[in-house]
């Protein structure tokens, strides 16, 4: 089987030096080693995100072999080696290389699979369904390694945009209402649009930065990911800025990362 993705020249070298210092001759033998184990990381991949890069699918190969062979006792322990993985795919000289993105994604699924994360922010623009494809494939996943399961929320700019997702995802929507005098956050209803599990992710739908910091206390989110898409600048950026400074003066643990299309990708 040849091996082809996006990029594959820029990648290779750097990819085959990882591999290699952790005794796995090919990224063919890397995926046998997933195979011998029951793991087919490109095709969980594809089921997670159907339009995933072919780089991505490789790059989890490249991870999962690497926990495989230093034989990683816990899900968390495994997430931070696949991190590796996927540092190798980032091109030199990139800004996903210089800010360590592929390691930061393991360190971030670390403390996911940890039980001392409560809550698990998609803060982004309700245009972006990678955010509620990703939302699905934690939520029903993540649990099966913590003790205490794991709350994942959606909240985005515009409430119709949060019900249109929650209802073609099997979310909760939940509608809320912001006063900007007391800085009252309400609850004014909550629609299931499923039973299993999907239903446990709660969409909102802000219309401001002020609602979309409320939005976050109310559920008390310790980490949250900004994606790319159409308002980075005008919602989520602020959003998280915003909060991640009144946690710290509050003495609260919250951290965020930024990912999404350009620099997760490069």
């Amino acid at each position: 089987m040849a091996v082809s993705f996006e990029g594959y020249e820029r990648r290779i070298d750097k990819i085959n030096k990882v591999l290699a210092e952790n005794g796995i001759s090919s990224l063919e033998e890397a995926e046998q080693i997933c195979l011998d184990k029951g793991v087919n990381p490109r095709e969980i991949v594809e089921g997670v995100q159907s339009i995933a890069f072919e780089n991505a699918k490789w790059a989890y190969v490249c991870g999962c072999a690497i926990a495989i062979k230093k034989g990683a006792k816990s899900a968390s322990e495994a997430a931070a080696m696949i991190g590796e993985g996927l540092q190798a795919f980032c091109v030199p000289g990139s800004v996903a290389e210089d800010r360590k993105v592929g390691k930061g994604h393991g360190d971030l699924g670390a403390m996911l699979l940890g039980d001392d994360t409560e809550c698990f922010c998609f803060l982004a623009g309700h245009e972006s369904f990678a955010a509620a494809e990703g939302a699905i494939g934690i939520a029903l996943n993540a649990n099966k390694a913590r003790k205490k399961p794991l709350r994942v929320i959606l909240n985005g700019l515009g409430k119709d945009a949060a019900q249109i997702i929650a209802r073609i995802n099997g979310f909760t929507y939940v509608k809320t209402q912001f006063d900007y005098f007391t800085s009252e956050l309400k609850i004014v209803e909550k629609i299931p649009y499923s039973d299993g599990p999907r239903a446990e992710v709660n969409c909102y739908g802000a219309d401001d930065v002020r609602e979309g910091v409320a939005i976050m206390w109310h559920e008390n989110v310790d980490i949250s990911i900004t994606g790319n898409s159409t308002n980075p600048t005008r919602f989520q950026h602020p959003v998280a800025g915003t909060y991640f400074k009144e946690r710290v003066l509050a003495g609260k643990k919250y951290f965020s990362v930024a990912s999404g299309g350009g620099t997760g990708r490069t």
